[in-house]
């Protein structure tokens, strides 16, 4: 018999949502074969079985919040369906019945004995703490037995226990019933998306700082040299090298854009490792592109292709996801003018790069029709002074206006 356990994930990580659980009960799983996906406030992380056999039962549901440390599943011995331990009722049949869209509060099992329908983690309690399941009175009124209120049950007193609602009490208004809003639980890396950016609002003294950038000749050089680069490459030749190029540039000269506040004192980074947005089906993702003050176009293109691949495909890790000094964001690419970038976690700067749109623009003493891009610095005004903030971003756009520069600082 052997446990699965929630392993150490991070420093900063205590707990995770079950995902989804790649074995079920009765399935047979080989020693070092995935058995559960866990989504944490960063990464999602599958946890192998450490030993082949058949998984008996899982101690959480999907969706249950779990800590580091916990026992999740137990995995037997043996093929096949597993049996029932005569000291704890099985558990295959009980999820089989949960599954059922409406299913009664009790079935019978061969025997004839009634069979609470409880989750695997309310089992587990009541197991711990010594009650008897029947005796507790869910508040669910499809009659399922929740952690909730095995808590509740040990807590309460015995003489008042809590009473599931009379079926022919008349139910509160709810606004979903008419089929005109639907609600859906945050994700947890949503719910920590949510949680950062609104502590980073409330704990910065967040401004922002505009500008604007002919792209005329970085596009001009990207339409000669895109197909020689993807020949000796493999890699195509995008915007996101030539802005993280001149950031790193920019950061240099500006040395107070590239840090973060410890208490009463200001950390200066030497190191360069710059955080790429990237947009998923389960939010908004930051893995860095690290050191690129040391990487070339092509090193910083490859980059951000793998970590984007790996993005989509939930395979980034915490060491992708950690670290980070500053942060791009491309709001360009679904079609944002403008906008105002809230910062990344501790940093104390972010770029936000928009899209791309022919604007009629004063050329000396001529009116030409130029790509144009707004640009955008969101900075702590704590550390980085207005003359920095201007300077950063203005450096930024020279360079981009002049890639050439770019060409020959890498």
């Amino acid at each position: 018999m052997a446990e699965i356990i929630v392993p150490e994930l991070a420093e900063s990580i205590t707990e995770g949502t079950v995902a989804q659980w790649l074995k079920q009960p009765g399935d047979s799983v080989e020693k070092g074969e995935f058995i559960v996906e866990l989504e944490t406030d960063k990464v999602n992380v599958e946890i192998i079985s450490e030993e082949a056999g058949v998984v008996q039962e899982h101690l959480a549901g999907e969706g249950d919040t779990v800590q580091v440390g916990q026992v999740i599943a137990i995995v037997g011995s043996g093929s096949g369906a597993p049996t029932a331990a005569p000291s704890a009722p099985a558990t295959e049949t009980v999820q089989k019945v949960e599954a059922a869209p409406v299913a009664p509060a009790t079935t019978e099992d061969a025997n004839g004995s009634d069979r609470t329908i409880a989750s695997p983690a309310a089992r587990k309690l009541a197991r711990e703490k010594g009650i008897d399941l029947a005796a507790i009175s869910p508040v669910d009124p499809m009659g399922r037995v929740r952690v909730q209120d095995v808590e509740a049950h040990g807590t309460a007193p015995k003489a008042q226990p809590v009473a599931a609602a009379p079926a022919s009490a008349p139910k509160a208004p709810v606004a979903e019933d008419d089929g005109r809003v639907t609600r859906e639980k945050m994700t947890r890396r949503r719910q920590t998306i949510a949680k950062r950016l609104l502590e980073v609002k409330q704990s910065t003294a967040m401004l922002t700082t505009f500008n604007e950038i002919d792209m005329t000749n970085v596009m001009a050089l990207r339409s000669r040299k895109k197909d020689q680069f993807f020949e000796q490459n493999d890699v195509r030749l995008g915007f996101m090298s030539f802005f993280t190029k001149a950031v790193v540039a920019a950061l240099k000269k500006y040395p107070y854009v590239n840090a973060e506040i410890d208490g009463d004192e200001i950390i200066l980074k030497n190191f360069y490792d710059i955080g790429v947005a990237i947009s998923t089906d389960g939010g908004l993702v930051v893995p860095n592109v690290l050191d690129a003050d040391r990487k070339n176009f092509a090193e910083i293109e490859g980059s951000i292709v793998e970590l984007a691949k790996k993005a989509r495909d939930n395979k980034l890790t915490i060491a992708d996801m950690t670290g980070g000094s500053f942060t791009i964001t491309n709001g360009g690419v679904f079609g944002s003018l403008m906008s105002t970038p809230i910062m990344n976690g501790t940093q104390v700067g972010i770029l936000g790069m928009h899209t791309i749109q022919k604007r009629p623009i004063a050329v000396g003493d001529n009116v030409e029709i130029r790509p144009m891009m707004y640009v955008a610095l969101s900075y702590d005004h704590r550390v980085i002074d207005g003359k920095d903030s201007v300077g950063f971003l203005k450096m930024v756009k020279e360079l981009i206006e002049n890639p050439e520069d770019l060409l020959l600082g890498s």
